[in-house]
């Protein structure tokens, strides 16, 4: 069995744990006990919250123990999510294939390379040869999933995707650090200027009409400049749950880097 770890359980790291078990692979999710993830309908974070989540017909489990994962993996039903210490994860399980896909876009990720034989960074500021093996290109555009084994990926740039006429003021990010509430749920209705959450008490309204596409778990603490309430302005079309098509790329390109890495062995 190849021992691949993903580091992220939120939309892209979920959707690769989701490629890579279909295609045979028993990928491992690692992340930190108390997420800020919003699309938790696209993702098995909640599995972190809640013990279970499932994603497209696929389950997730969070495990306490580390003993528990061999055992789990030898069943191959579910994904295993831990959200031990990462060091003492990777000295126990020492994975072969290492996926970061924590998508920390203003974040300078750490050198990788010597984690495991092979490391994959996903999106802005990864660069193969430098702090990992493989790089994956997630910006939009013709490029989206491309392998990089030499070179930098795209920095980060422009807007998000435009939904029903509306790109960056779908979003809501945390004025500041604090304790996020909300007794919202993915899904609902909401109208522009409508109370959806609290931060530190303070109201936070929604930028738009539409439906409820990301909400940050309530009573979590989130840091400034986090995404933490997303929109959905196409109303019955709207996307919430599964797995959307940029995520689905990303993930068959962390799929192409694995099957043409010479250095793995050629079956999961």
């Amino acid at each position: 069995m190849l021992k691949i770890l993903i580091r992220g359980s939120g939309d892209i790291g979920s959707a690769v744990a989701w490629h890579l078990f279909q295609a045979g692979y028993s990928p491992v999710l690692h992340d930190e006990p108390h997420p800020s993830a919003t699309r938790r309908k696209m993702a098995f974070s909640d599995a972190i919250f809640d013990g279970r989540a499932e994603l497209e017909g696929l389950s997730a489990q969070r495990l306490d123990d580390m003993q528990q994962l061999e055992p789990l993996l030898a069943t191959r039903t579910c994904v295993p999510v831990l959200t031990c210490d990462f060091i003492s994860l990777l000295q126990s399980y020492q994975p072969q294939v290492l996926i970061d896909a924590r998508m920390r876009k203003h974040v300078q990720p750490e050198n990788q390379l010597q984690l495991a034989a092979l490391t994959i960074g996903l999106g802005p500021n990864f660069n193969a040869g430098e702090n990992v093996q493989i790089a994956i290109e997630t910006g939009r555009g013709e490029n989206l999933g491309q392998v990089i084994r030499q070179g930098s990926t795209q920095a980060l740039q422009g807007e998000p995707i435009e939904l029903g006429g509306h790109a960056r003021e779908r979003y809501l990010y945390a004025p500041a650090s604090g304790l996020f509430q909300s007794d919202c749920q993915i899904g609902e209705n909401v109208t522009q200027g409508q109370i959806i959450a609290h931060l530190n008490g303070s109201p936070l309204p929604a930028p738009l009409t539409g439906v409820l596409r990301g909400l940050t778990r309530s009573g979590i603490q989130v840091s400034a400049r986090t995404k933490i309430i997303e929109i959905d302005p196409r109303g019955p079309a709207a996307q919430i749950s599964g797995i959307a098509m940029r995520p689905a790329r990303i993930a068959q390109g962390v799929l192409n880097a694995i099957a043409t890495s010479t250095n793995l062995p050629q079956k999961p």
